[in-house]
């Protein structure tokens, strides 16, 4: 049974060793234990804000990042808004371009071709004089005397003439 009750020396043996030897850690061992401890939550909170300071840095820049790429889009969108209206326009000032330039074409056509009616009219009235005077040039070198022979020698005349 000594075991399990220990003798009155003993206890107080092991009370004064355990006084001395909390005594000791208190002096020696605690003060730079919980200096380190107190170091070490130090360093960790400090750690902690800069992750916190650095998420909401983080959060503001993709904030910036986001409406600069808005803003990008939106310029890009006006941009290419610009040259799609400018390569309309250009296309719009060639079609019209091209049918003024078509309809004085037709015009300067139907001019010329008014001009060549007139100049072929022209010829065809000269040639008919011509004819028409050759005619009566011969009629009258044969001064015929008789109508009917007359009238015989120019229906002759007016068959064998040909009009070029």
């Amino acid at each position: 049974m000594e075991l399990l009750m220990p003798a009155v020396g003993l206890l107080f043996w092991m009370a004064l060793v355990f006084g001395i030897l909390v005594i000791g850690l208190k002096m020696y061992a605690w003060k730079p234990i919980i200096g380190g401890l107190k170091e070490r939550e130090d360093q960790i909170q400090s750690a902690l804000d800069l992750a916190e300071r650095t998420r909401a840095e983080m959060q503001k820049l993709q904030a910036d990042n986001q409406k600069l790429l808005t803003e990008a889009r939106a310029e890009r969108d006006k941009i290419l808004k610009a040259a799609k209206e400018a390569s309309d326009n250009m296309i719009v000032e060639a079609k019209n371009k091209a049918q003024a330039e078509g309809k004085r074409l037709v015009e300067d056509a139907r001019e010329a071709i008014q001009n060549e009616r007139v100049a072929v009219m022209a010829q065809m009235k000269k040639e008919v004089v011509t004819l028409s005077l050759g005619i009566a040039e011969k009629v009258l070198r044969k001064e015929l005397t008789d109508k009917t022979a007359q009238q015989k020698l120019v229906a002759e005349l007016a068959e064998n003439a040909s009009l070029n």
